[in-house]
């Protein structure tokens, strides 16, 4: 008997999540921009609030929503007289009152808003699966086509722009890779625990591995396992799965932290 449609959503986004957080992760991690990964995500809302209010899916409305707060985030931080810190905590808090009150504009309630603000695996419909394909495919893309370059600016931009490496554009670009990643994740986890399970399976990984291609793949799998036994203690104790997936990430972080002391 083939398991119920909702179950086999909830697994395959699971699959697509896992892909996302671990190779985006990975960098997210290595380059020590896990602060502007909240960032992002947070100013992913005024997206998805605007998808509400609109009568749209909130998914496609956040993309733009996210791009546009990576590519303000890396001109202020790196043209701008902004300390990064400063920016951060600017975008955040935009993004997020202007979700506010976009949701404020459309009377009456608003059942999605949880599903996006604490995540909702399984009730991720069919189309929006398609999206998040769709989005690995394009993050997938550009890390094979520029693997070398990103990782060279994550250790040392200096000596990137010395040997004429362009490293302004593939910083763009990787925080366009994160708020990508954001999309993916906002579905599981929400709005709010996104940036855990983008630093946290990949600081597992960079524990036990010193190959950024073996972190990523690491981190994948147990982003992964995480999700899935999210799921299945989801189902035991009739509790939200995308929080128990950020609890079981944070178990699992200090086992690894302790093991290695």
């Amino acid at each position: 008997m083939p398991p119920p449609l909702f179950l086999r959503n909830a697994l395959l986004a699971s699959l697509l999540v896992s892909v996302a957080s671990g190779v985006v992760g990975a960098y997210v991690v290595v380059k020590r921009i896990v602060s502007i990964g909240g960032g992002i995500s947070h100013a992913t809302f005024g997206g998805i609030g605007l998808g509400l209010l609109l009568g749209l899916n909130p998914l496609l409305t956040a993309i733009p929503f996210s791009l546009a707060s990576a590519l303000a985030m890396a001109l202020i931080t790196r043209r701008g007289r902004v300390s990064e810190d400063a920016a951060i905590g600017i975008l955040w808090a935009t993004g997020m009152a202007l979700g506010v009150l976009f949701i404020s504009l459309k009377r009456g309630y608003v059942p999605e808003l949880s599903a996006y603000l604490f995540g909702s695996i399984l009730t991720v419909p069919t189309h929006e699966l398609q999206l998040m394909a769709a989005l690995d495919v394009i993050i997938l893309l550009v890390v094979v086509l520029f693997f070398r370059e990103l990782l060279q600016i994550c250790f040392d931009e200096e000596f990137s722009e010395v040997v004429g490496i362009p490293v302004e554009p593939l910083y763009i670009a990787l925080l366009c890779l994160i708020s990508l990643s954001v999309i993916v994740l906002v579905r599981a986890v929400g709005v709010i625990l996104t940036i855990a399970l983008l630093s946290i399976p990949s600081s597992i990984s960079l524990r036990l591995t010193h190959s950024l291609k073996a972190m990523m793949i690491l981190s994948t799998l147990l982003s992964l396992t995480l999700l899935i036994l999210g799921l299945a203690l989801s189902y035991l104790l009739d509790l939200p799965p995308g929080a128990l997936t950020v609890l079981l990430s944070i178990g699992a972080f200090t086992l690894s932290s302790l093991k290695s002391r």
